[in-house]
């Protein structure tokens, strides 16, 4: 058997069915998987397909924006929303997750204002929510580090004794399949397997490392390199919601009951653009596009609603109408967010006061106040 008749010819998206945990077909058919049972009834169902529409509608109220010259940049989800939504709603309040800047749908899971994400990118807050408080550290801009961040975390949960109990928690590490050719998210495996903590690296794997393919990236499936640092790792269906929740949810519970890292592989595709500043036009095809808007995640789950008789018309177009009126809210408080004082630029810096910082401060202070002394004199 050859590499490529394992993972697919290179962009082509398609990969052997024995590799892939799937709970919930394209065309809407409920299967099951030995391994990862999942019970769920109709009211989690409907409840899961109403995430998936809001994120996308707020995801794509954000590229307007963004093409508006409102927003500075947008790192799009479409997509990824099934791997996003059905991973974060595994989460329990004790677990702590550890995002890149496309987690849109994770931060909405963990009651993140999505006003918060939008002034980030709007230049006017260092990322506006307190990660304590929603299980859900700040974006990271820097490839691959957060990985490192999400295992000392569950090495720190692991020391506090915990693990096995009601208090357990784990972390849960975002990052794309680019990601896994830096340093750091190979060291943090090593760590997480040395160590046995208490993490489930979520590596959403949409076949583009900006302009660079999956074949650039690995010559084996990603989720098999776990086998190398000696701890499981498992292929999702990343369009698959009820596929995605079953798996990290299991993943997450071995984890906080000690048993240590898992990979997973969330297969799946990004129909946009890396960010608003690129072109993708420019280095895939159309007809792959295509290919994979069939397997699009939020129409596998209304065929599904359909087929079973669980929601009507009237329920889509609730849905539906909920989102573009949270979209139109979202848009006028954008809009409407003032711009910071220069100052605020100092203020949490660091936790206490340092003497470069305050020095600096008092510098910036004085070059803004010969604006107003300029004006003055004239």
């Amino acid at each position: 058997m050859t590499i490529d008749s394992v993972r697919g010819a290179p962009g082509s998206g398609e990969l052997a069915d024995s590799e892939l945990v799937q709970l919930l077909t394209p065309e809407g058919e409920r299967v099951d998987h030995p391994d990862y049972p999942l019970d769920i009834t109709a009211e989690e169902v409907r409840g899961l397909y109403r995430d998936l529409v809001t994120v996308r509608r707020i995801d794509l109220e954000a590229v307007a924006l963004t093409r508006q010259g409102e927003l500075g940049i947008w790192a799009s989800l479409l997509g990824q929303e099934a791997a996003q939504i059905g991973s974060g709603r595994a989460l329990t309040g004790n677990d702590m997750v550890f995002p890149t800047y496309r987690e849109h749908a994770v931060a909405y899971c963990r009651n993140v204002e999505p006003l918060k994400l939008l002034g980030l990118f709007r230049g006017v807050n260092h990322g506006g929510w307190d990660p304590k408080e929603h299980g859900f550290h700040l974006y990271t801009i820097v490839i691959g580090s957060q990985t490192l961040h999400a295992t000392g975390y569950a090495m720190g949960i692991q020391r506090d004794g915990v693990l096995g109990s009601d208090k357990a928690g784990a972390t849960i590490a975002y990052f794309g399949d680019g990601a896994t050719s830096q340093g750091d998210v190979n060291e943090s495996f090593v760590f997480a397997s040395v160590f046995n903590a208490p993490v489930v690296f979520f590596c959403q794997n949409n076949q583009w490392a900006i302009s660079e393919p999956l074949e650039k990236q690995s010559r084996i499936p990603l989720y098999k390199r776990a086998q190398g640092f000696g701890f499981p790792g498992v292929r999702v269906d990343g369009n698959d919601v009820l596929a995605c929740l079953a798996v990290t949810r299991k993943s997450l519970a071995h984890a906080r009951d000690g048993q240590g890292p898992t990979l997973i592989e969330a297969y799946t595709y990004r129909m946009g653009a890396h960010t608003t500043t690129d072109d993708p036009t420019r280095y895939r095809l159309k007809a792959e596009e295509e290919a994979w808007k069939a397997k699009d995640p939020i129409e596998r789950v209304k065929k599904y609603l359909v087929k079973e008789g669980e929601a009507d018309q009237a329920f889509f177009d609730e849905v539906e109408a909920e989102a573009k009126k949270m979209a139109t809210e979202l848009r006028k408080a954008c809009l409407a967010l003032p711009d910071p004082e220069p100052l605020a630029i100092f203020e949490h810096a660091y936790a206490e006061p340092h003497p470069l910082l305050t020095e600096e401060q008092e510098q910036f202070a004085a070059y803004l106040a010969s604006f107003e002394e300029e004006g003055t004199a004239r």
